[in-house]
């Protein structure tokens, strides 16, 4: 298993890694293909940031980024002085940057993804471990079985394909790239690319803009379910699920009508039925 390295950490002001580089940010989630990267070495990644668990695959990663009810004692117990734990006091004024937590997907997934982007400015966001596949006759983490927290039924989650959408768009925006490094189904829209490819992926060229992604962004506003504490559960009662149902739609066409995203899409699985 690969060691943390004893560098020092840069600056880190108010949640933002002040002099964060523009390379490649790998994002670990739980699903069991995660392990895949246990012994990669850390060469071609500037950031590691592991999502809730996935602390325990890699020693060298840099962010550790869960929600308040993760529990202690499945937080390490011992940490580098160059490891940080991200909370939500961290991640949520982060994600309220890009529009608010139900907007952007309420699991950490998206959640880190947004933190990372705002915090870290990298080039590639690389996911590994967080395509929110779950097969019914495997172990559905790569420590066991666990829960499925995209699939709950929560109005922020009604379409994985549009968040993800969503922030690879904000992304591209901030000529940053969203990647997976899977190569099955994903509820991800991300391009599926293989390790060695990382360091060749540039900017996007064409960063999204237009009416298609301008309609989203105000629609969001229009609807005004920005909810600046992230605690949007405590809040249903005001959000209409067709205007929730109707911003998703929006998100998909704006990616549909990309020209950065034209030439190839992933793999998926589908949307959520039912």
């Amino acid at each position: 298993m690969v060691t943390p390295s004893v560098q020092p950490r840069r600056p880190f002001s108010g949640g933002r890694d002040v002099n964060a580089t523009s390379g490649v940010t790998l994002v670990l989630g739980s699903a069991p293909d995660v392990l895949q990267c246990r012994d990669w070495p850390r060469t071609g990644f500037d950031m590691v940031v592991a999502i809730n668990n996935a602390w325990r695959v890699r020693d060298d990663w840099d962010y550790l980024v869960a929600p308040d009810d993760f529990p202690e004692e499945k937080h390490p117990k011992e940490t580098s002085p160059i490891q940080r734990v991200i909370g939500s006091d961290i991640y949520v004024p982060a994600n309220n940057q890009f529009g608010g937590i139900l907007y952007a997907g309420g699991t950490m997934a998206f959640t880190a993804g947004y933190w990372a982007l705002w915090a870290l400015r990298p080039r590639v966001l690389a996911f590994l471990g967080c395509d929110m596949i779950y097969p019914s006759q495997t172990a559905s983490h790569f420590y066991g079985q666990g829960h499925a927290d995209p699939l709950r039924d929560d109005i922020s989650l009604r379409s994985l394909e549009a968040k993800s959408s969503r922030l690879m768009l904000h992304a591209a925006r901030m000529g940053c790239a969203c990647v997976r490094l899977s190569d099955g189904p994903s509820r991800l829209v991300f391009p599926s690319v293989a390790r060695s490819k990382l360091a060749n992926i540039a900017q996007p060229s064409a960063k999204p803009g237009g009416r298609s992604f301008d309609a989203a962004t105000a629609l969001e506003a229009t609807l005004g379910y920005f909810v600046p504490t992230g605690r949007y559960w405590q809040e249903t009662a005001r959000f209409d699920v067709a205007k929730i149902d109707a911003v998703d739609a929006a998100w998909l066409n704006a990616l549909s009508e990309w020209e950065g995203y034209r030439s190839g899409k992933a793999k998926t699985a589908g949307p959520i039925t039912g």
